[in-house]
């Protein structure tokens, strides 16, 4: 009896077997597929008043994927969200002509503009992935990876490299399916796991933008992308209405054959994924050049750039009297939750030394961007302040993040408005700067000074320029001439860096040998080969923009000012 009970279920029991879907193990490394559309992630916004504080919000690519109605949570703004994700702070000009204001999602702020375009409506692009004009690839690669503990992670890179990347985390397992967010956009994933494929799909909250299948590949992830026409333009840039009055560089006696020169050579990879290159001479914008797909419109990721820019906030609120001194001490403006973190050395950090990269924190160590920057549950500001002290305050200069990022949590303490609302009207604005992005810090909330922001090269010029006229820009004075001498002071001289530069508030000093002469040039820099060069010996200001973050090229950027920019510039 035992037998024939035993021979029954066991047939049974395969027959079962082999009806059920068998869990397919999921296979680490590069899985590549394409975008159906690489229009996907440029967007059409519509707002329109209805009654009272409701308002109808329309957002679409090729497709309607938003229309639904949303109320105001304020008189004078209009302020709503979608699922907590999706974020809108815009206000109407005086004039009733124009909404301004933000979107944000994830870490970025988005400055944006709508026209009136209707009675009652506004309406405007509005572009997460920052260009204007679609992508350039339609490729796409998600990385695949098992954790040390056991979990699974995934990560997205996109075949248009002007797109700054992803930032994903939030990893969840469920089934089949990885659900998972980028920190930086805000968008949603999900990853399912087929025996032959991963159907990947992209929502913005709940809202899906499009979804590719992907296979797995072992030989490599080799992008293509679909070149951008670009004529080179040497003679006189555009004239827009963005504030800049241009110029033909023969009239200020520029040789031009150098930037021609200097054009072959990026086109023939000799200087490798230069992006832009712009000129300022005596106030009038002379030459301006884009490469590899960018254009005047897109916002370029700073990186360490901007650190320059929060500089210029810290001297406006010193204008302002909403800080009082450089000389005010840095625990006066930290949370009661963070005093603990004092002690005899720390309590000596002031707002200059944060400025002058000085604080004596060991920002080359538990206080470097890369750390605190890890970690996922403690807060970066703890991080920071319970890093060692390594110097005595004001007495040596280390380069690190840490030092602008304090920076800002202290001006954000003592605001009564939202830091990247006091950013907007007091800089940016006077500026005519309208299409900019600011990156939060991991509170999701407040701008980072600490570097990330993106601005158009054009605006970038700007802020250069602004510096060069002593914090004036068209006859009116955005920042005081004091802040802008005490900025461009040689306080100290950066000590891990291989140069020994002499630094002032957050702008670097350098020098450069052109023809037998030496200029002097003050320089904000960023990672990768983003550079303002002021050079007041010759009335000039000079930006390029570069996407060299991981060839050891970061300074090619600087050769391109020493080898062709400065030998056309001087007689």
């Amino acid at each position: 009896m035992y037998k024939r009970i035993s021979f029954v279920v066991l047939p049974f029991f395969l027959i079962v077997l082999s009806c059920t879907p068998q869990q397919q193990p999921v296979v680490d490394g590069e899985w590549i597929g394409f975008l159906p559309n690489k229009k996907s992630f440029n967007f059409q916004v519509t707002l329109e008043h209805l009654d009272g504080a409701k308002y109808q919000l329309t957002l679409v690519n090729d497709t309607k994927l938003i229309d639904e109605t949303f109320e105001s949570s304020s008189a004078d703004h209009i302020r709503f969200n979608k699922d907590e994700q999706l974020f809108f702070n815009l206000e109407k000009n005086s004039e009733g002509t124009a909404l301004s204001g933000f979107i944000k999602t994830g870490k970025f702020y988005y400055r944006v503009r709508f026209p009136k375009i209707a009675k009652n409506t506004f309406g405007g692009p509005w572009n997460p992935f920052m260009v204007d004009n679609g992508l350039q690839s339609d490729d796409i690669m998600l990385y695949v990876e098992h954790m040390e503990d056991s979990t699974l992670a995934a990560y997205p890179f996109w075949g248009d490299q002007r797109f700054r990347g992803m930032w994903p985390g939030d990893f969840e397992k469920k089934g089949e399916t990885l659900f998972f967010r980028d920190g930086m956009t805000g968008l949603n994933f999900q990853a399912l796991f087929l025996p032959d494929t991963i159907e990947l799909k992209v929502f913005l909250t709940d809202v899906l933008l499009t979804k590719t299948n992907l296979t797995h590949t072992t030989e490599g992830w080799d992008y293509n992308r679909d070149a951008v026409d670009q004529s080179q333009n040497n003679a006189t840039p555009p004239q827009t209405n963005d504030g800049w009055a241009t110029a033909n560089s023969d009239d200020y006696g520029i040789d031009t054959s150098e930037l021609a020169r200097l054009v072959t050579d990026i086109h023939a990879n000799t200087l490798v994924n230069t992006h832009s290159v712009l000129i300022a001479k005596e106030g009038k914008l002379v030459y301006e050049n884009y490469f590899e797909g960018f254009n005047a419109h897109i916002p370029h990721d700073l990186r360490s750039a901007s650190k320059s820019i929060s500089s210029a906030i810290i001297g406006i609120a010193m204008d302002d009297g909403i800080l009082e001194s450089v000389d005010q001490k840095l625990y006066d403006f930290l949370p009661e939750s963070y005093q603990a973190t004092k002690d005899e050395l720390k309590s000596k950090i002031r707002l200059k030394h944060l400025l002058t990269m000085s604080s004596g924190l060991e920002v080359n160590g538990k206080a470097s961007e890369d750390n605190y920057q890890s970690t996922t549950t403690t807060p970066w500001l703890q991080t920071v302040l319970e890093a060692p002290m390594v110097k005595e305050p004001g007495t040596y200069a280390d380069y690190g993040s840490a030092n602008p990022f304090l920076l800002g949590v202290c001006l954000n303490e003592v605001l009564d408005v939202p830091l990247e609302d006091y950013m907007d009207e007091k800089l940016f604005a006077p500026l005519g700067i309208t299409n900019y992005i600011n990156q939060t810090d991991d509170t999701y909330d407040v701008p980072y000074f600490g570097g990330g922001m993106l601005l158009t090269p054009r605006d970038l010029l700007k802020f250069g320029q602004l510096y060069l006229n002593k914090g004036q820009w068209q006859g009116k004075q955005v920042i005081s001439e004091q802040w802008v001498e005490a900025s461009f002071q040689k306080h100290l001289r950066l000590q891990d860096v291989q140069d020994k530069n002499a630094y002032g508030y957050l702008w670097w000093h350098d020098s450069y040998e052109v023809k037998g002469k030496e200029f002097r040039s003050i320089e904000a820099r960023g990672a990768g080969g983003q550079f303002i060069f002021i050079l007041p010996e010759l009335e000039s200001v000079v930006v390029i923009t570069a996407g060299n973050f991981r060839n050891r090229k970061g300074n090619q950027s600087r050769e391109v000012l020493r080898d062709y920019i400065l030998p056309a510039l001087v007689p």
